[in-house]
């Protein structure tokens, strides 16, 4: 009787995987690639692995699938146009699936990105300037409904005092329509009309 198929999987392998990798690159052991990088005349050069490189960006798989030949124990990579600070981020996310930088170079970030054909970095950028963006634009929102909110506050008792006004005249104009002075009941004594007291005189 044959049995059932189970799945064996762990959780924590991919990250222990990733950990020990970036402890192998940051003691320099069993690297295989030393990238040169220079930018404006500052020059720095970085030691890897072929594999891990390969593995997160098209531009090195490229580049080491078509190596015709090693030319010593170690491959070199020349990158011109890409800054120090940069190249060191991008190694330490292709290694950590992280990395922490200021704001203003999270544009940078994604450009290295796209020209290295990281597609995971190109993806974690483009997310975070989205999320800059909206956050920018609700500030800018909230902003502007406060100011909104002021201004009202500023104009309502100008309207309120003009919808007064204009109350008192409506019915200063409705008791003139109501009550005229050439009316009868103004000429006559005590408020009688004037046929009231001709009724009485010929009853007396």
């Amino acid at each position: 009787m044959e049995s059932n198929a189970v799945l064996l999987e762990s959780k924590s392998s991919p990250i222990n995987l990733l950990n020990e990798m970036h402890q192998l690159r940051l003691l320099g052991h069993l690297c295989d690639v030393t990238v040169s990088v220079e930018y404006q005349g500052v020059r720095a050069e970085f030691v890897a692995h072929k594999a891990v490189l390969a593995a997160t960006s098209k531009f090195f798989k490229e580049v080491f699938l078509n190596e015709k030949g090693m030319d010593g124990p170690r491959t070199n990579v020349f990158l011109n146009e890409v800054q120090v600070a940069d190249f060191a981020s991008f190694l330490e996310f292709v290694y950590t699936a992280k990395v922490e930088v200021e704001e203003d170079r999270v544009q940078r970030m994604l450009e290295i990105a796209e020209k290295l054909k990281c597609l995971d970095l190109s993806e974690t950028c483009f997310q975070l300037k989205k999320q800059m963006l909206e956050s920018v634009l609700l500030e800018l929102q909230n902003f502007s409904e406060s100011q909104n909110s002021e201004e009202e506050g500023t104009t309502q008792p100008s309207i309120l005092l003009e919808s007064k006004a204009a109350a008192v005249a409506e019915a200063d104009q409705a008791d003139c329509l109501l009550d005229p002075p050439d009316s009868p009941v103004d000429r006559s004594s005590n408020g009688m009309s004037p046929e009231m007291p001709a009724t009485k005189s010929k009853e007396k």
